[in-house]
């Protein structure tokens, strides 16, 4: 009797067990999914291998001239802009860049397609051999500079060949350039500073520059020289 109750219950025991066992095996691969779908969840732009999240400023597919090599988007020379496919809002983004001697590039964000050129609607986070091209030679137009607007400092940025590591974020109006762990640029789009400086600037043409809330991050091509990008990713911020 005593025997047959003890394995009565072993089995109620047991079946217990594999019962509440996957019930949180299920409810962990739930919250596994809503917090992979949640916001925050980094999102690869580029693996090394594929180019689908991307397009050219003037072509629905990959330009000429831009290319997967040794697990890294590169061109040499001067082609077109590249956009990504989908807009952002709120965002920190994240890549690593090494630019050719006298090299000139940007990091474009929020840009939108009312203008002929990205650059006349999104800022720009310069991309630049500071030493070699003549933009270096001006801090408001020097590497992880908001370009034409505020200045990077010197003496962060690599040089060329080397591999420098850039962050953006924005959020709101408020915007962080960081280059190699520094943060080097900050600003708030909209300000009374922020108009001035624009006012007194090449973008003053274009009423909707920098105003967007949401927009294409791009990648310009449009300048001589090679460069090289990697480990490009972006998560988006309430």
């Amino acid at each position: 009797m005593n025997k047959t109750v003890n394995k009565a219950a072993l089995l109620v025991g047991i079946l217990v067990l594999t019962s509440l066992t996957a019930g949180i095996s299920v409810a962990g691969s739930d919250d596994a999914r809503a917090a992979m779908n949640s916001p925050g969840t980094w999102q690869t732009l580029f693996d090394g291998r594929l180019l689908d999240t991307f397009r050219g400023w003037r072509s629905d597919g990959m330009p000429e001239g831009w290319h997967v090599v040794d697990g890294t988007l590169a061109k040499e020379g001067n082609v077109d802009d590249l956009i990504t496919r989908r807009q952002f809002g709120n965002f920190e983004l994240e890549l690593e860049w090494k630019i050719g001697k006298a090299g000139n590039s940007g990091v474009f964000y929020r840009g939108t397609r009312e203008y002929d050129r990205i650059y006349w609607s999104a800022p720009e986070y310069q991309l630049l051999d500071d030493a070699n091209a003549p933009d270096g030679r001006n801090p408001l137009t020097a590497a992880a500079s908001d370009y034409g607007l505020y200045a990077a400092p010197a003496g962060v940025v690599k040089p060329f060949g080397e591999w420098n590591k850039t962050g953006i974020i924005v959020k709101g109006n408020h915007v962080e350039h960081w280059l190699n762990a520094q943060k080097v640029v900050e600003y708030d789009l909209d300000s009374p500073d922020w108009k001035a400086k624009v006012a007194a600037s090449k973008f003053s043409k274009y009423p909707n520059y920098g105003l967007a809330k949401a927009g294409l991050i791009g990648i310009q091509g449009d300048h001589s020289g090679s460069l090289a990008l990697r480990h490009i990713r972006i998560r988006e911020l309430p």
